[in-house]
């Protein structure tokens, strides 16, 4: 398996794109209410990713129709937006993002709620945020990959949580997904060592009961078996010396 290193000039492009796309979703997130169509949010996001003279990453990516991925509940990562959509008090959302910047890629995700929620929802997407911050902790030179899952697996199953076995993260740069295929659970010293200038996007999707996964009738949208709700948090990281940097923050 051949994973790139990126140089110090690509590592400046995709660090500029990381603060595009974080700009972008932070602009975005404000817009989310009830009532609102996913569609809405898709072509604020298409507008938004424009205005930064950056192409959509997932826009015709295997003929995906939406700029934005929109998952809602219990629907894990894939959902496509639609003016059939209308976000409800109690909901939560998954926004997953990506554009390319200079013919580089960066790629984030973030589930956030509508209105007021459960306690249990409020706890499934603080879990799983900090699932993902813990796990780039160990996202530096000399550690392996396993170490990263490991780790996200931890925080995730001592909340009495599941992690998604059955979809992963990736290495990126010019292309989306580039090796290596990074999972959200695994052993500690295990895997691929890591070298600075690689660059993942790291992004567990955590669910409530089961890990098991279906997908729907549109070939997309990937739910859980047990139709539990589950969240999605993700960024864009590059491997140092010292610590991780996050690529997709502003």
């Amino acid at each position: 398996m051949s994973v790139k290193i990126k140089d110090l000039k690509e590592q400046e492009i995709m660090r500029t794109a990381g603060k595009k796309l974080a700009k972008i979703l932070d602009i975005l997130k404000l817009e989310v209410k009830e009532g609102i169509t996913t569609k809405f949010l898709d072509k604020i996001a298409f507008e938004l990713i424009l205005n930064e003279k950056a192409k959509p990453a997932f826009l015709g990516y295997n003929d995906f129709p939406g700029t934005i991925c929109t998952s809602i509940n219990d629907e894990i990562v894939h959902g496509i937006p639609s003016d059939k959509r209308y976000l409800k008090n109690g909901d939560i959302l998954s926004i997953d993002i990506g554009l390319f910047y200079n013919n580089y890629c960066v790629d984030m995700s973030i589930t956030v709620p509508i209105g007021a929620i459960s306690v249990e929802n409020q706890k499934l997407i603080d879990v799983t945020r900090l699932s993902l911050l813990e796990g780039i902790k160990f996202a530096k030179v000399n550690n392996r990959l396993g170490d990263i899952g490991h780790n996200i697996q931890k925080v995730v199953e001592n909340a009495g949580f599941n992690v998604v076995m059955e979809y992963t993260g990736h290495g990126i740069g010019q292309n989306m997904h580039e090796p290596p295929e990074i999972l959200h659970y695994g052993k500690e010293n295990t895997g691929m060592q890591l070298k600075a200038g690689m660059v993942f996007a790291i992004e567990p999707m955590v669910n409530v009961g089961t890990w098991m996964t279906k997908i729907l009738d549109d070939g997309w949208t990937v739910v859980t078996k047990d139709g539990k709700n589950s969240a999605h948090f993700e960024h864009t990281v590059l491997i140092r010396k010292d610590e991780p940097e996050i690529l997709t923050k502003v």
